[in-house]
């Protein structure tokens, strides 16, 4: 009987051993994987046109980083922000989910939801630092006193910050601000050469001045100092990000870094060195070509930064706009039709690309329709992380397109802003850009300028789209009422 005993402990003490040895094994392995897999960069400028970029055609912006860096990968001649504005289109970066899916219909609507599951939340929970830099716009940063667009004292009703969405540091404004000495505004403008507080002004020097009402915030109820906060606000965004990325990278942990720059939205502050670049143009051309040139200027000071770090291979760089570009400025939307607020070509086609040398040929091109919707499966898919939220998701895997050669997308693209609808798949485009407007059909490979609405032309196609369309609409529907969320898992 107590050979038996013995036995029987030993057996057991075997089997706790091996046990542990096993699970000590599957943490290392993690660990491994984890230390291998890529830092990820999600870079987004803020009403930046399809056309205002080098990479892009344009040649007066001078945009040599982003143009290197576009070459460095794969560019997409053909990316959808999900939304002609800003806050909507945030939404389905983080979510992989179209923005009325979670009630923001427009910017300063509604707020991120709890309920929503973000790239933040399962990239920390595989082991990523998560910080985000720049604007927020999905929600207020303050409860305690007046602030930006939304914020107010006891307005919890719109109040969400990134570390509710699982981001371990931020440094964000609830919205936008001057693209240069971001927290005041000149008393008095230059108005001759076209200077407003709205477009905007010469950066300020030796001019009186006064709160522009919006603050940097790092925590909760904690703003960041006013001190810091001075100068071209990009390199203010920049000099967050790049400690944020450092740190992750002395402690070996791969980061999940989201730089959401402010340039070019209104109003565009330049300074003297920047606005020379051109000085052949008007004053207002100055401010807003100049802006987009400082705002290269630290897409190049990151680049370096990652290469000097000898990690720029295994990097993953994703870049984009939020939106078309502004209407009555000189930002442009190459040749397509619209700009910011349309859901034609102009208002949603924005400049974009990926960079990941580790994996990603140089120089690559792709005419997929692709769409900000996009980065949530795709992300998740190269990482072989597989995403068991069970609610519906409007983004697909771009591997293959990335990776590969796919070059034809198989789920179409909808679109919403108020009143107005749009549903795109890889040939057609059926529009209803505004309240009482008929739809109308556009073939936008023969077509893409949008000057030919072909609906008539064409019924049963359109009967098609529109049946597709309406249908998705009553899937956001039931999504926005909350359905989606009981089942919800990370």
């Amino acid at each position: 009987m107590k050979l038996t005993y013995v036995l029987l402990k030993k057996t057991k003490s075997i089997i706790i051993l091996s046990l542990y040895l096993s699970t000590a094994f599957i943490n290392a392995q993690k660990k491994i994987n984890t230390a291998d897999r890529p830092n990820i960069i999600l870079i987004m400028a803020d009403d930046l046109g399809w056309g205002d970029v080098g990479f892009n055609g344009n040649e007066i912006i001078k945009t040599p980083n982003l143009d290197q860096l576009a070459n460095s990968g794969i560019t997409f001649k053909r990316f959808y922000a999900a939304a002609p504005v800003c806050s909507p289109t945030r939404a389905s970066c983080l979510t992989g989910r179209n923005p009325y899916r979670q009630g923001i219909y427009t910017a300063n609507t509604g707020k991120l939801k709890l309920d929503e599951i973000t790239l933040a939340e399962i990239l920390k929970k595989e082991g990523y630092n998560t910080g985000i830099f720049g604007k927020w716009h999905l929600g207020t940063l303050t409860t305690k006193e007046k602030d930006a667009n939304r914020g107010r004292p006891e307005n919890y009703k719109h109040y969400t910050t990134p570390d509710m969405h699982g981001f371990d540091e931020y440094f964000v404004t609830e919205s936008k601000i001057p693209t240069f000495d971001p927290l005041v505004y000149p008393e008095v403008f230059d108005e001759k050469n076209g200077e407003s507080w709205r477009y905007g002004w010469s950066a300020i020097k030796n001019k009186k001045t006064k709160g522009y009402g919006t603050s940097y915030w790092t925590g909760k109820e904690k703003k960041a100092l006013e001190i810091d906060i001075k100068g071209e606000n990009t390199k203010i965004i920049m000099d967050k990000a790049i400690p944020f990325m450092d740190k992750a990278i002395k402690n070996k942990t791969p980061f999940f870094t989201i730089i959401w720059i402010h340039t070019p939205h209104l109003p565009v502050v330049t300074d003297k060195k920047n606005r020379d670049q051109y000085s052949k143009y008007t004053h207002q051309e100055q401010l807003y070509y100049g802006s987009i040139t400082a705002m290269d200027t630290q897409i190049g000071r990151l680049q370096d930064f990652l290469k000097k770090q000898e990690i720029s291979n295994n990097t993953m760089i994703w870049f984009a706009s939020d939106n078309g570009p502004e209407v009555n400025t000189p930002a442009t939307a190459g040749m397509y039709r619209g700009k910011k607020r349309d859901l034609y070509e102009g208002g949603l086609l924005v400049p974009s690309f990926c960079v990941w040398p580790q994996k990603i040929s140089s120089g690559k091109i792709t005419n997929i329709a692709s769409v900000t919707s996009d980065y949530f499966p795709t992300i998740l898919a190269m990482l072989n992380i597989k995403n068991k939220n069970t609610y519906p998701i409007d983004g697909i895997d771009l591997t293959n397109a990335i990776l590969g050669n796919q070059r034809v997308r198989k789920a179409a693209i909808g679109f919403q802003y108020p009143d107005r609808m749009s549903w795109v798949n890889d040939t057609y485009k059926l529009i209803k850009n505004g309240k009482d407007m008929d739809f109308e059909m556009y073939h936008l490979i023969k077509d893409p300028k949008e000057k030919n609405n072909i609906i008539n032309k064409y019924p049963k196609i359109a009967n098609q789209l529109k049946k597709e369309l309406f249908e998705w609409v009553e899937s956001c529907k039931k999504s926005e009422k909350g359905f989606d969320y009981h089942n919800a898992k990370i």
